[in-house]
């Protein structure tokens, strides 16, 4: 007993009993360390079990410590950034003002140079290059007429159309259905108390630019006013020596001109129902004539060889040289611009400034006849799309032409052949541009030097698709 005390005071262990009991307390302490190491890996297992929920805790932990931050926001500080946030909304609002009022300030800037060049006679709108190839297919014909059409006239809001023919009568059509309207049949020589209508070949048409006036000339010296809507006789004008042939209303006016085989220019006021005055220059039968919202009108000589400008208030007149035909046709492109066509089968563009053709195109629609005798085919009809470069030719040589007005009106360039038998006597573009009225007959309007008989005496409507323009840049 005395050993054992005396080896517990020295810290020594004892042998036996005591050696057995300090081996137990090391194997206790290896197993506790080994349950320390066993409940670390399961509280990692734990861990990786509950993440989703961890972060869901820490996602509301986050929220709300932002919330108490919200809290915490002083009311000078939330003062300021709402302050900052109402800026930067105003900011946004004047720049997008800022974008619309340029964009505005674009399109009327564009409007007025526009209806300067306008003015001045020199706008010419690109649109003959967006003209797609119309289709055969897509023709629509309008047949109502016994003898070839002379003419024909489109109404200003491109809803109908006048036709007239050798046959004597004048047809209003529907261009939306394609049907007749109104017939003004023919009027008989001699009779009293009858409708009134033509009793000769209706050579010339003209409608005023509001649409309520339709004129009408014929070969017995007369021009018939009616009003558009109803088709109702209003006035006869009379004071031509020979055949009307050209008829006119001056833009945005009631004031009508007109021409005859006679040589003269006349000015009437329809309004008033009056004569204004008569106008002489012309050496042979004038053919053709035109005018836009300018005093003055324009016409072709017929086989004088001339254009001549006609200067109302002036009494004056401009002569113009360059076809080496008979001048049939005219139409004015702008204020100083104008295209013609003759029997030589040349078409010219002309500008007032200059008293020769700015471009000619000789052989417009080809040649015709034997070897060795080749003769053109006559240039029967013309037509301006007013203030653009797109101009339409026609012939009787089984196609209407488009051409392209290049830079300045300076040249031609051929764009589409559309099919269409017989003699086109008359063409007229609509107001928008989007469909080309032609008049075909089997004889030419002013003769019967040849008769086409597999041509059908018809108005035809040639719709005019444009190609959809590219995205601008950046949009």
């Amino acid at each position: 007993m005395s050993a054992t005390r005396a080896a517990r005071k020295r810290g020594k262990p004892a042998s036996g009993a005591g050696a057995g009991a300090e081996a137990f307390k090391r194997r206790r302490k290896g197993d506790s360390s080994g349950d320390k190491v066993k409940s670390k890996g399961g509280g990692k297992m734990n861990e990786e079990i509950s993440s989703d929920s961890e972060s869901e805790s820490l996602a509301l932990r986050r929220t709300e410590e932002e919330e108490e931050e919200e809290l915490e926001e002083t009311a000078q500080e939330k003062k300021l950034r709402l302050a900052k946030v109402y800026l930067e909304q105003l900011r946004q609002q004047e720049e997008e003002k800022a974008e619309a009022r340029e964009f505005e300030e674009d399109q009327v800037a564009g409007r007025l140079k526009e209806d300067v060049l306008e003015q001045r006679g020199r706008l010419q709108k690109s649109v003959a290059k967006e003209i797609q190839a119309p289709d055969p297919a897509d023709i629509r014909i309008l047949r109502g007429h016994q003898l070839s059409i002379t003419c024909l006239v489109v109404t200003p809001d491109d809803l109908a159309i006048f036709s007239a023919a050798k046959d004597c009568t004048i047809i209003k059509w529907s261009v939306e259905s394609g049907r007749k309207l109104h017939v003004i049949p023919r009027a008989k020589k001699g009779t009293e108390g009858q409708p009134p209508g033509h009793s000769t070949h209706v050579l010339c048409m003209a409608i005023s630019s509001d649409g309520k006036y339709l004129a009408s000339g014929d070969r017995s010296k007369l021009i018939l006013i009616w009003e558009a809507q109803s088709c109702q006789h209003l006035y006869t004008f009379t004071g031509h020596r020979d055949a009307v042939s050209g008829l006119a209303f001056r833009r945005g006016t009631h004031q009508l001109y007109s021409t005859s085989h006679d040589r003269s220019v006349k000015v009437w006021n329809v309004a008033e129902n009056s004569y204004v005055e008569t106008l002489f220059g012309h050496q042979d039968a004038v053919a053709a004539l035109d005018a836009l919202s300018r005093e003055c009108c324009v016409t072709a000589g017929g086989r004088d060889g001339t254009v001549r400008v006609w200067k109302i208030p002036e009494e004056s007149q401009l002569v113009f040289y360059g076809h080496q035909g008979s001048i049939d046709s005219i139409q004015l492109i702008n204020e100083e611009h104008m295209v013609s066509g003759a029997d030589d089968g040349s078409v010219a563009l002309w500008g007032l400034s200059k008293k020769r053709p700015l471009a000619l195109q000789r052989e417009a629609h080809g040649l015709r006849g034997e070897p060795g005798l080749e003769q053109p085919f006559w240039v029967s009809s013309v037509a301006a799309l007013l203030n653009t470069d797109l101009v339409a030719t026609g012939s009787h040589n089984n196609s209407v032409r488009l051409w392209q007005c290049g830079e300045g009106f300076r040249q031609f360039d051929l764009l589409y052949d559309i099919p269409l038998v017989g003699f086109v006597n008359s063409l007229k573009f609509s107001s928008a541009g989007d469909f080309l009225v032609a008049g075909v007959g089997q004889e030419h309007r002013l003769g019967r030097w040849w008769r086409i008989k597999e041509a059908r005496n018809s108005v035809c409507i040639i719709p005019l698709r444009r190609a959809p323009r590219p995205p601008a840049a950046g949009s």
